[in-house]
């Protein structure tokens, strides 16, 4: 089970959004046992749906309950209080009605009010709780920051993953995480990299040792966080193995936290610049981004010129 606290939300959120507890604790714990369940799921507008989320009431909310009878307001508000939610937050600093505070007071649900626009507060507790209560996961690798894009380095001990960052570091692009990285999924098809604090801007190269960064290279060639684009391996030749495609027979594909991301293989070869050829494979990501295939116009050509041939004859 995945969990946080109501107490973590409102000190990270309190001088943001300027909360105020009205009424109740905030010793509320928020959590996610069921997989189907989306973080961002736990947080909205006054629903009767969903009457164990974190209940956002705002003006449009509140002028509707307002053209309701006190009867009616009162069975809903049981209804959803009944449901042991989290917290009940009136923002667009909206008047708090005695019905709404005596309901939550007589629940034991806190009872917070906010200033800020209730759709800017959904939409921030939303991203807060995507976080906290991510799915995440731990691997062995190294995260950099290459053209904008995030591509975590993978390979056997020994392949120069750490070598092949520091080379990319000092031309120009960042490191995020080296040995271990901890990935985030923070939506259905996003995953947030980011090096746990312990190893935050070091590298470790053999025969140098470890190396701080950020101390070397200067404040722009490291990265606090980066989402994950593209998985790069790095495969060290052994002698009696067949030369790989020059061709790749379709695009590799691998599944991090059920999240798709496409995959390239580099062999390691004496005289070999991994480097630019790391960097070709990010800019070849990032026309596929946009919907250019190399490999596929090349075969395109190929069948026009094959076909004009015929014609020819």
């Amino acid at each position: 089970m995945r969990q946080t606290s109501l107490a973590r939300l409102f000190d990270a959120h309190q001088e943001k959004l300027g909360l105020q507890l009205v009424c109740g604790s905030l010793d509320s714990i928020i959590s996610i046992s069921d997989d189907k369940v989306w973080p961002a799921d736990l947080v909205g507008h006054l629903n009767l749906i969903h009457p164990g989320r974190l209940q956002v009431l705002g003006a449009a909310e509140l002028s509707w309950a307002q053209r309701q009878s006190r009867e009616k307001i009162g069975h809903i508000l049981d209804e959803i209080l009944a449901a042991r939610p989290p917290a009940v937050i009136v923002a667009d600093g909206c008047d708090i009605p005695g019905l709404i505070n005596n309901a939550c007071d007589s629940h034991g649900i806190a009872l917070l009010a906010t200033r800020s626009a209730a759709a800017s507060v959904v939409d921030l507790l939303r991203l807060h709780l995507s976080r906290q209560l991510a799915e995440k996961i731990s691997l062995h690798g190294v995260l950099v920051d290459v053209l904008g894009i995030g591509v975590f380095i993978t390979g056997d001990s020994g392949s120069g993953k750490s070598e092949l960052a520091l080379e990319l570091i000092s031309r120009g692009h960042g490191l995020v995480a080296d040995d271990v990285v901890e990935f985030s999924r923070i939506a259905p098809t996003v995953l947030e990299g980011r090096s746990p604090d312990l190893l935050t801007d070091f590298l470790e190269v053999r025969g140098l040792g470890i190396l701080n960064i950020r101390t070397i290279f200067g404040e722009t060639a490291c990265r606090r966080k980066m989402r994950l684009r593209l998985v790069v391996h790095l495969e060290k030749r052994q002698p009696g193995h067949h030369d790989p495609l020059r061709l790749p027979d379709g695009e590799e594909i691998q599944n991090i936290l059920d999240v798709r991301l496409p995959r390239i293989v580099l062999p390691v070869a004496a005289g070999r610049n991994i480097a630019v050829l790391l960097e070709a494979a990010v800019r070849t990501t990032i026309l596929k981004f946009r919907g250019i295939n190399t490999t596929e116009d090349f075969i395109e050509r190929q069948r026009r010129a094959l076909e004009n041939s015929k014609n020819d004859i």
